[in-house]
């Protein structure tokens, strides 16, 4: 009776009652549950990408608003997991949970990056109103794609530890840096030309700078799955 008189509404856990302080007095679940919380985030950070990237074909209003609510939720949760786990650093814990919570600390940074340029590539294009020349809109194609490989595969890697896919991170981020210098040399040939203007040029370069960070923090990440399994193999 009383669901039918008040119905249940799904509501979003806040980060603030995802961690809390009473597990401190066991830092290694206190650890562990951060972890948990962190793949949430990533999660969100990469929700937010794939959306952005979605917006440079189909701008939406709605797709803007969504993307910046998650760059919104990144920012809180790097807020609050950073503060926990500084308190959680002042406290005795055995060598591998401290080693752990360092690591959390510094991902949770690229995490929350990842999320920011999720925003810049949408507002890039969008604010100022410039449309790209179909064969730059092609080559970005490239660039995209690569970017929606690099970022699930080292989200995976966090969540599993797993070697195998760790390893492939570090080869497609140098694929993806020679793809910004090759496609920035074809944009320098059109202005040449006179096939596109200066100001689309350099959105065009802001672009292709987002997606190539945002491999770079990819790569952070995959780096310290790979630095945590190899000390303890």
């Amino acid at each position: 009776l009383s669901i039918a008189v008040v119905p249940h509404q799904a509501v979003k856990e806040d980060t603030d009652s995802m961690l809390d302080e009473r597990l401190m007095t066991t830092p290694a679940i206190a650890v562990e549950r951060c972890r948990v919380v962190a793949l949430d985030m990533a999660k969100e950070a990469a929700e937010a990408l794939n959306l952005s990237i979605d917006s440079l074909s189909s701008p939406n209003p709605a797709l803007g608003e969504r993307i910046r609510n998650l760059e919104d939720s990144t920012d809180r949760y790097e807020d609050h997991l950073g503060t926990y786990l500084l308190t959680l650093a002042r406290r005795p814990m055995a060598a591998s949970d401290s080693d752990e919570s360092g690591r959390l600390l510094h991902l949770i940074s690229d995490f929350e990056r990842i999320a920011d340029h999720a925003v810049n590539i949408l507002e890039e294009l969008h604010a100022k109103k410039i449309a790209l020349p179909p064969d730059a809109q092609q080559e970005l194609s490239t660039m995209e794609r690569a970017v929606q490989e690099i970022t699930p595969l080292s989200i995976t890697a966090f969540q599993t530890g797993d070697l195998t896919t760790a390893s492939r991170v570090e080869p497609l981020e140098q694929v993806i840096d020679t793809l910004k210098g090759q496609l920035r040399t074809r944009q320098i040939a059109r202005l040449q030309k006179g096939a596109c203007s200066l100001e689309t040029g350099f959105i065009w370069t802001d672009l292709l700078t987002n997606f190539e960070r945002v491999a770079d923090h990819c790569s952070n990440v995959a780096g310290c799955v790979l630095e945590t399994q190899h000390r303890s193999l």
